[in-house]
C-alpha cells in the first residue's frame, strides 16, 4: 500500500512523466493477491461440477463489470438446460467458475486491481460486480429461482430521525464523498430492484391465473435480511484497529479514529477486514436473522423446534465479545 500510495502521490505531483520513466503505473491502492491463497483453502470450487451433476446445486452465478465493453457480465456454471440471456448493458456467459471470478466480482474500483478474464477469446479486465448492476436479483430469476433470499450489505431505509442526527451543515470531506459514492454503487441498485420485484408480484396477483400463461413473468417469493444498524457507525468504532499505513491514508481524506466521529465510517467500512469489525458484523447478522425467525422458518419450510414462549429475543446491540469457533464457522 505504501508503494502504491507513493506512486500515486508522485503521479499527482509530477504528472504521468513519472510513469513513463518508470514504465510502471500503479493499478490500485491495495494488493489483494494474498486473498487468492485464502480462497483456495476455504472455497473448494472443484466440487461444484459434481454437485451440479447430482442435482444438489442448479447453478452458481458470479457477476462482474467489464472495463473493456462496459457491460455487466454474469458468469454462471450450472445445469446444461439453462440458457444464457442478454439484456440492455448486461448479459450472461456460461463459464467454469474459478477463484479468479470471485476476485473480479469483489475488485472494488481504485481499492483493488482489476482481474483479467477471457470472453470469446478476448481478455477483459473486470471490476466489482455492483458497478452498472441495474438488476441485482435478475440473475437468480433467469437461472430458475422461484424463491430468493437476499442478504443486504446495508440498511435499505434510513429512519428520518437518525438521518437528521448524522447530518451536518459543514462541507463534506473527501471520505464522506467517497463513502457516499461507494454506497450508491453497492446499495442503491438492490433497493430499487427489490421494489420493482415487489411491484411485479403485486401486479401478477391481480392477473387471473389463465391470463398469466401468455407472459414469461412469474411470482417470486422474497425474503430480505438487512442490517438493522448503520454499518458506518459500527466501522467508526474499529478504525483504530486498522494498520498504521491505512489509518494514515484515511486520515488524509478526513477519516478520524475517534469512535464518536462517524463521517468517514462509510469509506472505512469497505477497507476494514479486522477481526473485531467482522465479528461484530457476524453477531449483528445473527441477531437480525433471529428477529425474523418466523419468516425464515416459513420461507424454508422449517418447523421451529423452540416453542414461542421459550424464545428469547436477541438484543438489538449484539454482544461482540463472544469468541467464535473457526471450525464451526467453516
Amino acid at each position: 500500500m505504501l508503494r502504491s500510495g507513493a506512486s500515486l502521490r508522485g503521479l499527482l505531483a509530477l504528472g504521468w512523466a513519472v510513469a513513463r520513466w518508470r514504465h510502471k503505473k500503479p493499478r490500485s491502492l491495495l494488493d489483494n493477491s494474498p486473498l487468492i491463497d485464502f480462497l483456495d483453502k476455504l472455497v473448494p470450487l472443484e466440487r461444484l461440477p459434481a454437485l451440479i451433476r447430482i442435482g444438489h446445486v442448479q447453478a452458481l452465478a458470479v457477476t462482474a463489470s467489464s472495463y473493456r465493453s462496459g457491460e455487466h457480465i454474469t458468469f454462471f456454471e450450472g445445469d446444461p438446460q439453462l440458457m444464457p440471456w442478454v439484456r440492455s448493458q448486461r448479459r450472461s456467459v456460461r463459464d467454469r467458475i474459478t477463484h479468479a471470478h470471485l476476485l473480479a466480482s469483489s475488485a472494488i474500483p481504485f481499492v483493488f486491481p482489476a482481474t483479467p478474464l477471457q470472453i470469446d477469446g478476448l481478455t477483459h479486465y473486470f471490476g466489482d460486480g455492483s458497478m452498472r448492476q441495474s438488476a441485482p436479483v435478475a440473475a437468480a430469476i433467469h437461472l430458475g429461482s422461484s424463491r430468493i433470499l437476499v442478504i443486504g450489505a446495508g440498511r435499505m431505509h434510513e429512519p428520518k430521525n437518525e438521518a437528521c442526527l448524522h447530518s451536518t451543515s459543514s462541507y463534506p470531506s473527501l471520505a464522506q464523498i467517497a463513502g457516499h459514492t461507494l454506497s450508491n454503487i453497492f446499495l442503491d441498485a438492490l433497493a430499487v430492484d427489490l421494489e420493482r420485484m415487489r411491484r411485479i408480484n403485486q401486479t401478477l396477483s391481480l392477473v387471473p391465473p389463465e391470463a398469466r400463461c401468455g407472459s414469461a413473468l412469474r411470482p417470486v417469493e422474497l425474503l430480505m435480511i438487512a442490517p438493522s444498524q448503520r454499518l458506518d457507525t459500527i466501522a467508526s468504532r474499529h478504525i483504530a484497529e486498522l494498520p498504521p499505513a491505512v489509518r494514515t491514508m484515511l486520515g488524509g481524506v478526513g477519516v478520524s479514529t475517534s469512535p464518536a466521529d462517524i463521517k468517514g465510517g462509510a469509506l472505512a467500512s469497505y477497507l476494514l477486514f479486522e477481526g473485531g469489525y467482522t465479528r461484530e458484523l457476524m453477531a449483528l447478522g445473527h441477531a437480525d436473522a433471529m428477529l425474523q425467525r418466523a419468516e425464515v422458518c416459513t420461507f424454508f419450510g422449517w418447523v421451529d423446534p423452540t416453542p414461542a414462549d421459550q424464545r428469547s429475543e436477541p438484543p438489538h446491540k449484539p454482544v461482540v465479545e463472544r469468541r467464535l469457533d473457526p471450525l464451526r464457522l467453516r
